[in-house]
């Protein structure tokens, strides 16, 4: 064999080679994903879906997910976190003080910088965002993927960053902040039952203010207000239409936490909290369902459903699932996947502000536009700190005048 053979040889074997190697790496990569739709159980627990199981209710996400996982949850004020340290801890992935919504500890007013909303990021990708809640639209998690606020009670400025947000779609209750007016003077349509939520035709970006308990199974009859199942595929088809970048969708089934709560006030309550809770766990389950439904359909959408924190420290006593408190745990919480088989590892539990790390990374986003900086380590040095300062000066007597 010549010189010049040998050598056509080697070079087609070092190509094959490098063919190899480069289609061995396509196939380790993390598969991309064009939507995302984030669902959040608000106070779900892994046992309130036991619950809704024993109150005789067939869950499609416990029988149907890729993968499942558990997401542990605090804030960093405190081992039990409120839902706006969860939702900015689902959003920006940082975690923050109970009570404030997207803001660093460090800089809680948000006067220096504040960390990106995923919502922020979708939208500087060219993808349409959309919001959808059974709370009102000024509620902790919705507000937690929509604005900058030290202090979730902030509800007018939380409708004030909302309407001047670009995000294509807010629904939610009704709140006292949002009035017609100001809503489409900031270019959005103003709806209010379900007969204006069917007529949205693509290309309108709408506020929704209901009235009605949307979280149910079955509306009350008389009451014009979609359900969240309703709510959701409505959403989807607006935010699909048209749309060559994508979209972010978070769906927040947000009354399994406000039918937990208090649940200490007597047995007859009690008794109705119960069924109320676990009828709010199926309500949000069919929204799963038309979500996953769609996902595999379409093939380029992720599913993630997780919880913000569980409520009501809800486990079975003498056979029977029961509450032990009227407000929140630090238990971890169910962390669901479709649509991805190795976004956790089966039964992994990691921390809820690694969400919207992997989500931003399947998304296929740069390492600049990842959640960056978590301060939270700092600040469990600094608080003490300062508060052992303020402390101290404040035992410091005043000169008499």
């Amino acid at each position: 064999m010549n010189t010049k053979r040998i050598l056509s040889v080697l070079l087609a074997l070092v190509l094959a080679l490098s063919a190899f190697g480069v289609a061995a790496q396509a196939e380790n990569q993390p598969k991309k994903f064009k939507n995302v739709i984030m669902m959040i159980g608000d106070g779900m627990g892994e046992n309130h879906l036991e619950l809704a199981k024993e109150q005789g209710y067939k869950l499609f996400m416990d029988a149907n997910c890729d993968v499942r996982g558990q997401s542990r949850t605090r804030s960093l004020s405190d081992s039990v976190t409120d839902s706006a340290a969860g939702a900015t801890a689902l959003s920006c992935g940082v975690r923050n003080t109970n009570g404030a919504l997207c803001t660093y500890s460090v800089d809680p007013f948000g006067i220096f910088f504040v960390p990106r909303i995923i919502t922020e990021n979708a939208i500087s990708h060219g993808m349409k965002t959309g919001i959808v809640t059974s709370d009102s639209t000024t509620g902790a998690t919705p507000a937690g993927y929509s604005v900058h606020v030290y202090d979730r009670g902030e509800s007018e400025q939380i409708t004030k960053q909302q309407l001047a947000s670009k995000i294509y779609l807010i629904w939610g209750a009704k709140t006292d902040t949002a009035d017609k007016d100001a809503v489409e003077a900031a270019g959005f349509t103003y709806i209010e039952t379900k007969a204006d939520m069917d007529a949205l035709k693509p290309g309108s970006r709408s506020f929704g203010q209901f009235s009605g308990d949307t979280w149910r199974t079955k509306m009350p009859e008389g009451d014009a207000s979609p359900k969240l199942v309703e709510m959701t595929v409505k959403a989807i088809e607006l935010l699909n239409s048209d749309n060559e970048n994508g979209f972010f969708l978070m769906v927040e089934g947000a009354h399994i936490d406000k039918n937990s709560h208090r649940t200490e006030d007597g047995v007859a309550h009690f008794d109705a909290k119960v069924a109320d809770a676990a009828n709010a766990v199926k309500g949000f389950d069919d929204a799963i369902k038309a979500a996953v439904k769609f996902a595999r359909a379409d093939g380029e959408t992720l599913v993630v459903v997780t919880a913000d924190h569980e409520t009501g420290d809800l486990y079975p006593e003498n056979g029977v699932y029961t509450y032990h408190s009227g407000s929140h745990s630090g238990a971890n919480v169910p962390l669901l996947v479709y649509g991805c088989s190795d976004f956790v590892s089966p039964g992994e539990a990691i921390d809820n502000k690694q969400v919207p790390v992997r989500i931003a990374e399947r998304l296929g986003w740069d390492e600049a536009e990842l959640p960056a900086m978590d301060l939270g380590i700092v600040m469990r040095v600094l608080v003490p700190l300062l508060n052992a300062l303020t402390n101290s000066l404040k035992t410091i007597e005043r000169p008499a005048a």
